[in-house]
């Protein structure tokens, strides 16, 4: 069970979670919407390489990674996207891909996008592609004590039909 390690931590912190199962979902708008949870509540988690140490982004469903306004708020040289070989080692009790945003429990940074604060509630996933775990964003900050700074964007989808994308008014 992958949940395990992160439901222990929650349990021994006394924070207040919920666990829902959901249809199995890989990317986070799938997750997200197969567990009706909107995409801004649903917390990614961002695998980023930080001059070759590896950190978390997180950050809601529904925005990117602004790679510059990280860089320029860490200071730092080389930042970009870690690949699932680089990371995967890193989670050995979660499937790649579905690790929860608690860097605390991997040894790792986490940077929180400051858009997700916005939220009273989060919800992420629990270690599987078939699990995720709701609490009070206040509960998982004040545990993963995150550094919470802009460095994202919200996704702008464009409607399908090519007809719809351009409004000119003449």
């Amino acid at each position: 069970m992958p949940a395990k390690k992160l439901k222990t931590f929650l349990d021994e912190n006394n924070i207040r979670y919920v666990t829902v199962k959901h249809s199995n979902a890989y990317t986070a708008q799938e997750v997200a919407s197969s567990a009706h949870v909107s995409g801004k509540e649903f917390a990614k988690t961002v695998m980023i390489k930080i001059d070759e140490k590896m950190a978390m982004a997180v950050l809601p469903a529904s925005y990117q990674v602004d790679f510059e306004q990280l860089k320029k708020f860490l200071g730092s040289k080389k930042i970009g996207l870690a690949n699932e070989a680089e990371f995967k080692y890193h989670f050995p009790d979660c499937e790649v891909g579905a690790m929860p945003p608690f860097g605390n429990l991997y040894d790792m940074e986490v940077f929180v996008a400051e858009v997700l604060k916005k939220n009273e509630e989060i919800a992420f996933n629990a270690g599987t592609h078939t699990e995720l775990i709701k609490l009070k964003y206040e509960d998982f900050e004040k545990v993963v004590k995150p550094k919470v700074f802009k460095f994202s964007w919200k996704t702008v989808s464009l409607p399908k039909d090519p007809s719809e994308r351009w409004h000119d008014d003449l």
